[in-house]
């Protein structure tokens, strides 16, 4: 990881901290392009999108593979040619954690990148922060699906980014994003009302949350992580401020998370296990 003289770590050297993942692209032959071909990736163009780099993929000796967080259109994979070139503009501008305006064109799985002007706007991540934006690129690129669009999304990831920057507690920022993300993707629903009953929780009662379901009753049986009403009444407004809700919902939405990962493990979470406790 190396920052640069503004401070801010470069798109090049984040790649450690998500996992290995090469797409489909780089396993195809290179073919000739006929001109038809070429007029109807021009026609298929998009301007004009606000978007955050979160990883990217060497691709042949100069070029890299970029994947987009775009506010319109969702996780995008961009192919940006020429941006591993020493002299590149791309390599100032396709930074993570900063906001960066996009054109690209092509409707394949990889589309080409016309142009990218660095926004600005958010200061650069740093320390424990920078550990948990790396995180977030970590869930977003594990959890969205390819063009499929998050508006509402798009704009929590700028605020916990901003949140971050500005030093406020990692573990809050983290478990607002984390419950916005499942909420946004549709496998979270309201936590404040028992799917049992179809009445409000209890706060002082105990509760499970089914991956699939929501909240229901606890019972001596259950092996999954209960949590009190109260908690589960916080996280549905969004407060964090009781040490208690702090930390049931750390672990309820770890075991949420796990679910809806498929128990695919995250990389940068036990770097946040190990380090902060988070």
């Amino acid at each position: 990881m190396v920052t640069n003289e503004r401070g801010m770590t470069t798109i090049a050297n984040a790649n450690d901290m998500l996992p290995n993942k090469t797409p489909s692209i780089e396993a195809q032959t290179t073919s000739v392009r006929v001109p038809r071909a070429r007029i109807s990736e021009r026609d298929h163009r998009i301007a004009n999108q606000p978007g955050f780099a979160l990883h990217s993929y060497p691709y042949k000796e100069t070029s890299l593979i970029i994947d987009l967080f775009s506010r319109d259109h969702g996780r995008v994979a961009l192919v940006a040619k020429g941006a591993k070139r020493p002299h590149s503009k791309l390599r100032g501008v396709l930074q993570t954690f900063q906001p960066v305006q996009l054109a690209w064109m092509g409707k394949s799985e990889v589309r080409t990148l016309v142009s990218a002007e660095w926004v600005g706007g958010l200061l650069p991540l740093e320390g424990a922060g920078l550990l948990c934006g790396f995180y977030l690129n970590e869930l977003l690129v594990k959890l969205l699906a390819r063009d499929d669009p998050h508006p509402q999304l798009f704009d929590h990831y700028m605020s916990a980014l901003n949140q971050l920057a500005h030093d406020e507690t990692p573990a809050i920022v983290l478990r607002k994003f984390e419950l916005s993300l499942l909420k946004e993707t549709g496998v979270a629903g309201n936590l404040a009302r028992c799917v049992q009953t179809g009445q409000p929780v209890d706060m002082q009662k105990s509760y499970v949350v089914d991956p699939e379901l929501g909240p229901r009753a606890s019972l001596a049986s259950d092996t999954s992580p209960s949590v009190i009403g109260k908690t589960l009444l916080d996280m549905e407004a969004g407060d964090y401020s009781d040490s208690t809700t702090q930390l049931q919902s750390k672990f309820l939405m770890r075991h949420l998370l796990s679910h809806h990962l498929g128990g695919i493990p995250l990389n940068t979470r036990q770097i946040l296990i190990d380090l902060l406790q988070l």
